[in-house]
């Protein structure tokens, strides 16, 4: 039987997320940071503490939970953020594009990135920031993007793993969640 809790120990901050079914006998413990301000400036703190020393000069995110982290750790490290989004606007001009698909998408992604952000990554040292890595494919869409518009991706950075503890080396990290599997 599944649990229907995991507990999440963040610096002096724990939350109890839920454990969701995703797939028949596939589940996960669900992090969203969302609305979560605690949470949020306790991880940016952590991670800033060992990100200081890395060479960055823009931190760049998915759409849409990692958004507040990413903006905190700017605040925090004194350097841009831009955000991949998930559906391209008019006023976005004309963007870069990456398919993927991630653990708890039902359907394909598309990530844009605005023609002022790509202006803001070329030529830049680039900290990936995600709530949750997990199979690493909104990583390498992240990565792919960074590339076309002439930025070099040079850390990666998320409040928690996900799956397997040993997929994501070099990953700075606060915590690790399991999947969790019915048998």
């Amino acid at each position: 039987m599944l649990p229907t809790h995991h507990l999440l120990t963040v610096g002096r901050v724990e939350r109890e997320l839920p454990v969701v079914e995703i797939a028949p006998g596939l589940a996960l413990a669900v992090l969203d940071i969302l609305g979560d301000t605690e949470l949020v400036e306790e991880a940016a703190r952590a991670l800033a503490a060992r990100l200081e020393s890395l060479p960055f000069t823009v931190v760049a995110t998915p759409e849409t939970k990692s958004i507040p982290l990413a903006h905190a750790l700017s605040r925090l490290l004194a350097r841009p953020y831009v955000v991949f989004r998930k559906q391209a606007r008019l006023y976005m001009g004309e963007t870069l594009s990456v398919t993927t698909r991630s653990i708890t998408a039902q359907k394909e992604q598309t990530l844009h990135l605005s023609a002022r952000d790509r202006l803001r990554l070329a030529g830049a040292s680039v900290l990936l920031v995600d709530d949750v890595v997990s199979t690493g494919s909104t990583l390498e869409a992240m990565r792919a993007l960074v590339a076309r518009a002439g930025g070099e991706v040079i850390g990666v950075a998320a409040i928690a793993t996900e799956g397997d503890p040993e997929a994501h080396p070099g990953v700075v990290c606060l915590a690790h969640l399991p999947l969790y599997t019915a048998p």
